[in-house]
């Protein structure tokens, strides 16, 4: 087991010079990991996280875990997590409440010690019951392989070990550990997995986990060559513009659905979605699909993705020199003594004297209208901007300077005809757009 675990912890490039935290519940399997960890003579620090959900057992979890790290000289963090008030607030799963928690803290402690890994105990069975739980949800080539050995700064150095491998070593080296009784219950998913669906799948093959973890070694290759044709697609067809991503419709074909769906998805779409965007990549533009953080607008040659923003909550500016925030963007305000005109959409350069003393930014509305410079007629901002080609997607991100009613400047776009500097401008004002 010792050697099997070290050749692990070498093959993901840790050794005893890496600063490693362990996530240690007490349980049978991080009693394990801490175990071989101190017996072969690393230097780890211990977190453990009472989330207040089993009363006096997770208490006296706690203190298990904290004699056990006393008595060998092991440095010890704790922290206590109101995990219901948590889940309640954000609407999630105890579960998920509970992981959401632990890996914030976990990432703080990584930060402010300087540990380069949080190890997390999980292994070969936790594997597998991830990718039987992918699998009955629907999941994707990627959620056969259940979890990672490594994945950031997060490292799982008993993942080459089975469940009974690891009771194995426990009962041979006598090593203490907490029941937490949660796991008896088939309340949850993953429990109903671990005691009713592999046991049966056990019975046709007896070394289950050992063929999953040949599967998923296969698989890794597959998705290898996968990943790299998918790259090549990308790198033809695909555009970043920061504020945009740009899919060539020449590349959207019947053949390339997989390749569309494995960036879509990136941004929330799903695979029933993806297969309607791929038809209407065909023949209708101008219609819009949505996931719950993006837009994906099919245009005339490409199919535009943008992420979904609120309307910003209006700001008042001062006629003075200042700066000013909405969620994503920054507004400066310059006033200058000389006036000058510059050919950058990002900035605005008004007449001072033509200008209110308070003025608002916010975003245009259905109605707005103004005189774009070097015209004499109103024009409205949304046939503005159909006539500058702007995706429907990127519409709504569009907003525009307000002053005593009057739009001044469409930012990003045109200022209004009525607020330009001239011969006679005494004083400028000049408003400059930054992306946050």
């Amino acid at each position: 087991m010792k050697q099997s675990f070290l050749t692990h912890l070498h093959r993901y490039g840790v050794t005893h010079a890496t600063k490693l935290l362990l996530a240690v519940s007490g349980g049978l399997d991080s009693m394990v990991m801490l175990h071989l960890f101190h017996s072969l003579k690393f230097e780890v620090a211990v977190a453990h996280v009472n989330f207040g959900l089993r009363g006096s057992e997770s208490d006296a979890d706690q203190q298990f875990v904290k004699n056990w790290c006393a008595e060998y000289q092991i440095p010890f963090f704790t922290t206590r997590l109101e995990t219901n008030n948590y889940a309640t607030e954000q609407g999630l799963s105890i579960q998920m409440a509970a992981r959401e928690l632990r890996y914030q803290w976990f990432d703080a402690l990584l930060l402010q010690h300087r540990y380069q890994f949080i190890a997390t105990a999980h292994h070969l069975n936790d594997s597998l019951e991830t990718a039987l739980l992918n699998l009955a949800r629907g999941g994707g080539l990627e959620g056969l392989t259940g979890i990672a050995p490594l994945s950031g700064n997060r490292f799982r150095p008993l993942m080459f070990a089975t469940r009974a491998e690891i009771e194995i070593y426990a009962a041979k080296n006598e090593i203490a550990w907490r029941e937490d009784s949660s796991n008896q219950t088939d309340a949850y998913q993953r429990n109903l997995i671990r005691h009713r669906v592999i046991p049966e799948l056990k019975k046709i093959n007896p070394a289950l986990e050992m063929g999953y973890a040949s599967t998923v070694l296969k698989i890794n290759h597959d998705l290898a060559i996968l990943t790299a044709e998918w790259q090549q697609w990308c790198s033809t067809y695909t555009q970043s513009t920061g504020a945009e991503v740009k899919i060539f419709k020449e590349g959207v074909q019947p053949a390339t659905l997989p390749h569309l769906w494995r960036i879509l998805r990136t941004y929330g779409f799903g695979w029933e979605q993806t297969e309607s965007i791929q038809q209407a990549a065909v023949g209708q533009p101008g219609k819009i699909f949505y996931s719950a953080t993006h837009s994906l607008t099919v245009d005339r040659a490409y199919l535009i993705i943008t992420k979904l923003t609120t309307p910003i909550e209006a700001v008042t500016l001062q006629l003075s020199s200042g700066k000013y925030r909405t969620v994503d963007q920054e507004m400066a305000v310059q006033v200058d003594q000389v006036p000058f005109i510059v050919a950058d959409q990002t900035v605005a350069v008004l007449d001072h004297d033509k200008l209110a003393h308070e003025l608002v930014w916010r975003s245009w509305q259905p109605g707005d209208s103004f005189i774009p410079l070097g015209m004499n007629q109103r024009k409205k901002i949304s046939d503005f901007l159909v006539d500058a080609k702007v995706p429907l997607g990127l519409k709504r991100n569009v907003t525009v300077l307000e002053s005593d009613g009057e739009i001044a400047w469409l930012v990003g776009f045109r200022i209004d005809n009525r607020f330009k500097i001239t011969t006679n401008t005494r004083k400028a004002v000049v408003f400059s757009i930054t992306q946050l």
